[in-house]
């Protein structure tokens, strides 16, 4: 094997905060120029999905590329969180060294481990930046042990905790080596230059036959559908043939092979058209539409494959249909079944994590993902783009193991103050989940490691976060499988109904909020088999929502005195999607997100259950 020239370098950026990796991939931006000063930039460029500006996550696996002295930079910004795996382990296999940012006053979060854990198990190299060490609250030499007994606890062998140490201010783009406080003219120099030190040069040969392995999938309006990923060894020309091997291949099939119709490359956060790509640069290509992730480009006359990527298997399933309520078709775009299809068809190209399977009804889509959270941010998604759909209650996908049924088991880190060590416990047990460890975190916090089945976890973020809240931090990963474990505990209490279609008024739900909670306020439209509100007893609520006051020639105080109304309950898409049960579908629409029952009709619902009962028994 011959070393590439030396002036290419490929990093993952770690991090768990979102924001701090981003604002320092804008200062790398600064500082080597791809931005000149008086040119107006988007904070938290790397961040360029919404959701991921709105919800503090990366989701979406980016690079973007800088040039400092004679070195090309390649940075590759990867989830941490584990609902997004797949994003995490083909970032990583773009690059031979990661760079671990992490908080001078938190310190290592649950999400840090996740992320490096999978690269440690690759044998990337690291480069720590303990950053905004400028924080009242900053404890760097803390945080640096705890870096140090998180190494040491994931590290295969002594090459692994040999790692430069650089504190930082990112958002100033100030930089020292080692411990302490980067002096007002220093710049991000120190850091530039550990990456080019610790991170080694690709490894290939420049003028052996190609060989490229496939990461990621894009799609351009021009172009179609668009290969990205790495050149692994050879060197990757734009004007010569290129054979595709896929799955098809391995199983005896020819190769596809073609000159591309693009090859693009990174510089800035941009793409660029170029001529060649050699070894450790970055590709996009195009000209291939049956390209999937995890194949690769090689020499026609030599076509060795590469082995494929794993990635972690989808362990929640959920169904997607589309919009039947009485209230469909007025804000969404794309309403129809194709549509959703296409869609989610679309989805599936570049997200190797989700699965898409038809049903016994055409018109509803099963979808398989790693988490809620996925699940959640694609619907979301498809909601901002026009489309209408429902969907149903998240369940696991089971397996069949020595003739008995298995569950998916889940791993989780909850790092939480100390005083709500109690609650997370008293959560957990009815979940079935199983503490482990209780460790000592940051001052006054401890870190809560357990077991769970998959099933078990779905709803348990948003309690979590009410009861501690908002103070909790939690991730869970995909650890095995586990012996099915009964029934579980849901919600306490029944849904309340609407039993007619209209506007609510204040003086019906005066009356109803003394029976539960209310999720719609007065002058919201509501139809037959809407849920309104969860009533305070278990079992359905059948109400009249919409009733107007009489009008009377009485008189009295009582009958004059103002509707006084609680705030309704008002959900999210991921609360709505934990609370439903079976028999419920949460109705998503660009304007509205509202919960009601798959069957609407109150006697068409009463016969069904007539039939389960008579089939049971």
């Amino acid at each position: 094997m011959t070393a590439a020239p030396p002036h290419t370098r490929n990093v993952a950026l770690v991090a768990h905060v979102d924001h701090g990796k981003t604002t320092l991939v804008d200062a790398l931006l600064r500082t080597t120029g791809v931005f000149r000063a008086h040119q107006d930039l988007v904070d938290r460029v790397m961040d360029s999905n919404d959701q991921e500006r709105e919800r503090g996550i990366t989701i979406l696996a980016k690079a973007a590329s800088v040039v400092w002295g004679d070195t090309k930079i390649n940075l590759v910004d990867t989830p941490g969180h584990a609902d997004f795996g797949g994003e995490v382990e083909r970032a990583l296999a773009l690059v031979d060294g990661v760079v671990l940012l992490v908080d001078a006053a938190e310190g290592p979060l649950p999400q840090t481990r996740y992320v490096l854990s999978k690269a440690l198990a690759m044998r990337l190299p690291t480069v720590l930046v303990i950053n905004k060490v400028d924080r009242q609250d900053a404890r760097p030499e803390e945080v640096l042990s705890e870096v140090e007994e998180l190494f040491l606890d994931l590290a295969h062998d002594a090459d692994d905790i040999d790692f430069p140490i650089i504190s930082a201010v990112a958002r100033e783009a100030r930089a020292i080596e080692g411990i302490g406080m980067p002096p007002e003219d220093a710049d991000l120099t120190p850091l530039l230059q550990a990456i080019v030190d610790k991170i080694p040069a690709p490894e290939g040969d420049p003028d052996g036959p190609l060989q490229a392995i496939v990461t990621n999938l894009d799609a351009s309006e021009y172009l179609g559908r668009l290969a990205v990923g790495r050149v692994v060894r050879g060197t990757m020309r734009k004007d010569s043939q290129i054979a595709l091997l896929d799955e098809e291949v391995a199983e005896g099939a020819p190769a596809v092979a073609r000159k591309p119709s693009a090859l693009l490359g990174f510089e800035g956060i941009s793409r660029i058209e170029v001529e060649t790509r050699s070894v450790g640069d970055l590709f996009v290509l195009g000209g291939f539409p049956e390209v999937e992730i995890g194949d690769t480009f090689a020499d026609p006359g030599t076509p060795e494959a590469l082995p494929r990527l794993s990635v972690d298997e989808p362990v929640l399933r959920m169904t997607f249909g589309i919009n039947t309520s009485p209230l469909a078709g007025l804000s969404g775009k794309f309403v129809t079944s194709r549509q959703l299809q296409e869609r989610l068809d679309r989805e599936v190209l570049g997200n190797v994590s989700i699965k898409v399977n038809e049903t016994t009804t055409p018109d509803v889509i099963e979808v398989a993902g790693r988490g809620e959270l996925q699940l959640a941010v694609l619907i979301e998604s498809m909601r901002r783009e026009g489309y209408e759909m429902q969907v149903s209650r998240p369940e696991v996908i089971v397996k069949e193991i020595n003739g008995r049924r298995h569950e998916p088991l889940e791993r989780g880190v909850i790092d939480v103050p100390s005083d709500h060590v109690g609650t997370v416990t008293q959560a957990l047990a009815p979940r079935k989940g199983i503490v482990k460890d209780l460790a000592p975190g940051d001052t006054n916090r401890t870190i809560v490691t357990f077991e769970a089945p998959a099933r078990g976890l779905v709803g348990f973020r948003g309690q979590l976060l009410t009861a501690t809240r908002g103070t909790a931090l939690l991730h869970t990963h995909h650890v095995g499988w586990v012996e099915w474990v009964g029934d579980l505990p849901h919600r306490m209490g029944g849904a309340m109904l609407a039993d007619r279609k209209g506007p609510t008024t204040a003086h019906a739900l005066d009356n109803l909020q003394l029976r539960g909670e209310l999720f719609v306020g007065p002058g919201e439209t509501v139809y037959e088999g809407m849920v309104i509100g969860e009533a305070s007893r278990g079992g359905d609520m059948v109400v009249n929502a919409v009733r107007e006051k009489q009008q009377t020639n009485i008189r009295t105080h009582s009958h004059d005195d103002a509707a006084k109304l609680a705030p309704p309950k008002v959900h999210t898409l991921e609360t709505a999607i934990e609370w439903i049960a079976d028999d419920e579908l949460v109705e998503v629409t660009p304007d509205a997100i509202r919960i009601r029952k798959r069957i609407l009709a109150e006697p068409d619902r009463r016969r069904q259950n007539k039939k389960s009962v008579t089939a049971t028994a």
